[in-house]
């Protein structure tokens, strides 16, 4: 639904579109992709290795994939070096991403790769897991993830109004729009967790969740509540001038944060408020961007403007950032911003691949890219 702190409204909904044409655009089918001659710019860009040491830099995207399969000893589903096409390049150097992780030897995994993509088979797309079904999900690297969500990633992109369709189509078939919400937040929190682990910085700082009053920020209420039952301390926080969100399942999810004791929840609903918020933005272990789902037309307005404001200083202090389904001010269908804008450096969006993220200036704000599966059945493209 519309958003009432921006200029234009846009509907606050998942999207996607067909592939864009012309030079700056991706393959259908690539999760994230870039063109062969976006490699060198995004590679370069900050995002990628804004951290400050070179364990996340341009090897991301260069080096080669693991040669022979290995299991981790400890038993964790998706901690594997197993070479697949549909998963991407794979960080392996010494002195990687995982470098302190769990898995032993010198093959470690690394960020989900915004390059190389294999469509997969019709086989493959009937037996997606669900995020909030899969029981295996917390066990997952980045990579890991982008491999049990290839069959979404290999879809044909689409843009804002076509996932607000089918999004509708979906639940007109009797799937509810709670449940969507659900998996999407599962799906966010599982990244979250990944990414951390990934930069060595679970648990070494609570979550700041900054979410909107609409359906994009219920998706970042599921999240906050999975990300505390994983054993993370949350700070949820509804960026907003209401007292409650303005969805009635980002309300019902609003609510359910209340009865759990890792979470805390706050209200910013002034520049005032987001100042405070600011002060201590640099201590968050991950800083999740959960404010506006679809991208806007015209500036930002407050409270969302000063959210924005503290999530770039964030990113300054080399905080991870995770946007979900767009980074906001980022216009799903084009790919252009509004400003000011966040820039990710991962962005876990939902069905499809979205047509705004295979642009060049979509692909530098929206880092890795992950698609999960949510739920949304294939009668529901059609229309």
């Amino acid at each position: 639904m519309a958003e009432p702190v921006i200029g234009q409204d846009r509907e606050d909904a998942p999207a996607r579109n067909e592939a864009p044409g012309g030079k700056g655009g991706a393959r259908a089918g690539e999760d994230g992709a870039i063109g062969s001659d976006e490699v060198q710019a995004l590679a370069q860009r900050p995002a990628l290795d804004h951290f400050g040491d070179p364990r996340i830099g341009l090897d991301l995207l260069q080096c080669e994939q693991a040669k022979c399969p290995r299991v981790d000893p400890l038993g964790q589903p998706g901690r594997r070096c197993d070479a697949d096409a549909a998963v991407g390049v794979v960080e392996q150097r010494a002195g990687s991403i995982h470098a302190r992780s769990l898995v032993p030897g010198p093959e470690r995994l690394g960020y989900a790769s915004a390059v190389t993509m294999t469509p997969t088979s019709a086989a493959a797309e009937s037996i997606d897991i669900l995020p909030a079904d899969d029981a295996d999900l917390f066990d997952l690297d980045l990579r890991a993830l982008r491999r049990r969500w290839a069959a979404a990633a290999a879809r044909a992109p689409f843009g804002s109004e076509g996932m607000t369709g089918a999004d509708k189509r979906a639940q007109a078939l009797g799937v509810p729009g709670q449940r969507l919400m659900e998996h999407a937040g599962a799906a966010v929190a599982a990244a979250v967790k990944a990414i951390a682990e990934a930069t060595d910085r679970w648990g070494k700082g609570p979550i700041l969740m900054l979410s909107g009053p609409g359906n994009n920020g219920g998706d970042g209420f599921v999240a906050a509540r999975y990300l505390a039952r994983a054993g993370a301390e949350v700070a949820a926080v509804l960026v907003s001038t209401s007292a409650r969100p303005s969805t009635p399942d980002a309300g019902r999810n609003w609510d359910r944060l209340d009865r759990e004791p890792r979470v805390t929840r706050i209200q910013a609903a002034s520049a005032a408020d987001l100042r405070v918020l600011m002060r201590d933005a640099d201590r968050a272990s991950i800083v999740v961007d959960a404010l506006l789902g679809s991208g806007v037309h015209g500036e930002l307005r407050d409270p969302i403007k000063s959210a924005v404001e503290v999530i770039l200083r964030a990113r300054a202090a080399k905080v991870p950032i995770v946007a979900v389904d767009t980074p906001t001010a980022v216009d799903l269908t084009s790919g252009d911003a509004s400003d000011p804008v966040v820039r990710a450096d991962l962005t876990v969006t939902f069905h499809r691949p979205k047509t705004g993220l295979l642009t060049k200036r979509g692909a530098r704000l929206a880092g890795k890219v992950l698609v999960a599966p949510i739920g949304i059945p294939r009668q529901a493209d059609r229309g």
